[in-house]
């Protein structure tokens, strides 16, 4: 028998049971297509929380002043901790493995009413340092950032993010021109851009050594931030101990009080974050191929039963000198055409349906770009169809040893 009428055979016995072919066909389809939409899920969900860190640099660490709950030294509890540009000098030049550093101060209002000419809007205002956008990630479009001549000299100049463009000046080139902030005129030299959330586009950075001086002449600073070189990454609890240490003995607290001194680690949380989306990997795969095996286990069983409704024609075959080696031929091509196809509507429905949702989704920070490693889901797709054949070596083996005899006189 050639393969064209071994085909035409197995085609023609599938379609003799069209219900029980077609729920076998639908068991296995199923598998695979739960399993690549598990993986887009868990994909597009992963991108979201990874793209929620775009916006600060991931090897960084933030400081906040805070309130003892310890007595030190003399001093009562609930004393509270203001750094200042003094600590900013202590962590910069004593903290192993210190990159990019920058404090931050903030106005008496983080949102200002802002002006040029007749225009006017509402921003949010950072007095920071140069390495400020490091941290921050920002994306210099024009002119410049802000530089150390700009915090020894204080300067009144401004860099605007691309939202504060339009509002402020409409069609006029805002490089060089003046906005009014809390009274006092600032130079614009520089526009940048962020990838993060669009409020982050509506933000004007000035030095903290001016607005620290049109606030009083006063050294306070909001918080500390700073990122860790390659080397010392792996060792920010070491880190952040050193940080306690010179804050504690700077402000006279005890470095064993959490509360006088809170450190956001992005270094842990990120990794924490990373570490949980491997759980949820693991948990994807192990429910996609419990699923898929379910539907393996039911072409197994429908060739069991297809063998033992055909065990007279088995029978009547071997007596008329098929070999064994045929008779297991004929029931393995019956499961993997099954599984073949089956498999391959299963992932290609999966896929169409992945990549409609990633063109139609609309944007948002919890699920981005879903999408399917090809490679992968073919793999498993192979998986299935070799695994799905040798579901039905069992049935064929059985139905190889079937005798002619016994075979012909089954009812």
């Amino acid at each position: 028998m050639n393969f064209v009428d071994s085909l035409q055979e197995v085609v023609d016995t599938l379609r003799s049971h069209p219900l029980r072919t077609m729920l076998t066909a639908l068991s296995v389809a199923w598998g695979i297509f739960m399993l690549v939409i598990l993986l887009a899920a868990g994909d597009g969900i992963s991108k979201g929380v990874t793209h929620s860190f775009r916006d600060d640099a991931v090897n960084s660490l933030w400081v906040y002043g805070g309130q003892t709950q310890k007595p030190h030294g003399g001093h009562p509890v609930n004393r509270k901790i203001t750094l200042t540009n003094d600590d900013y000098h202590l962590l910069s030049r004593d903290v192993p493995g210190v990159e990019h550093i920058t404090s931050r101060f903030y106005f008496q209002f983080r949102t200002m009413t802002i002006s040029h000419g007749n225009r006017r809007g509402a921003f949010d205002i950072r007095a920071c340092h140069p390495d400020h956008k490091f941290l921050e990630k920002s994306i210099i479009k024009r002119g410049r950032f802000l530089n150390d001549l700009d915090i020894r000299e204080a300067r009144k100049v401004a860099v605007i993010g691309v939202a504060v463009v339009e509002p402020l000046f409409g069609q006029e080139d805002p490089m060089g021109k003046t906005i009014v902030l809390a009274g006092t005129h600032y130079t614009v030299v520089g526009i940048f851009d962020d990838d993060g959330r669009s409020s982050e586009q509506r933000k004007i950075y000035v030095p903290i050594s001016t607005a620290q001086l049109l606030s009083g002449a006063t050294s306070d600073v909001k918080q500390i931030m700073f990122t860790l070189d390659e080397k010392h990454q792996e060792r920010s609890d070491a880190v952040k101990a050193a940080v306690r240490e010179i804050l504690a003995g700077h402000h006279n607290f005890s470095s064993q009080d959490k509360s006088a001194l809170r450190i956001r680690d992005n270094l842990e949380t990120y990794a924490r974050v990373t570490s949980v989306f491997s759980g949820v990997r693991f948990f994807v795969w192990l429910v996609g191929l419990g699923t898929m095996a379910a539907g393996l286990l039911g072409v197994s069983n429908i060739m069991l039963i297809s063998v033992k409704e055909r065990t007279k024609e088995i029978g009547l075959r071997k007596a008329l000198g098929a070999t064994p080696r045929s008779i297991i031929r004929l029931v393995v091509e019956e499961a993997l055409l099954i599984t073949g196809i089956s498999g391959l509507v299963g992932l290609g429905a999966a896929m169409g349906l992945v990549h409609f949702v990633r063109e139609h989704l609309p944007v948002n920070d919890y699920f981005r770009e879903p999408a399917v490693d090809l490679g992968t889901v073919l793999g498993a797709t192979l998986v299935l169809v070799i695994a799905g054949v040798l579901s039905g070596l069992v049935p064929a083996y059985r139905a190889a040893q079937v005798n002619p005899v016994v075979a012909l006189r089954d009812e």
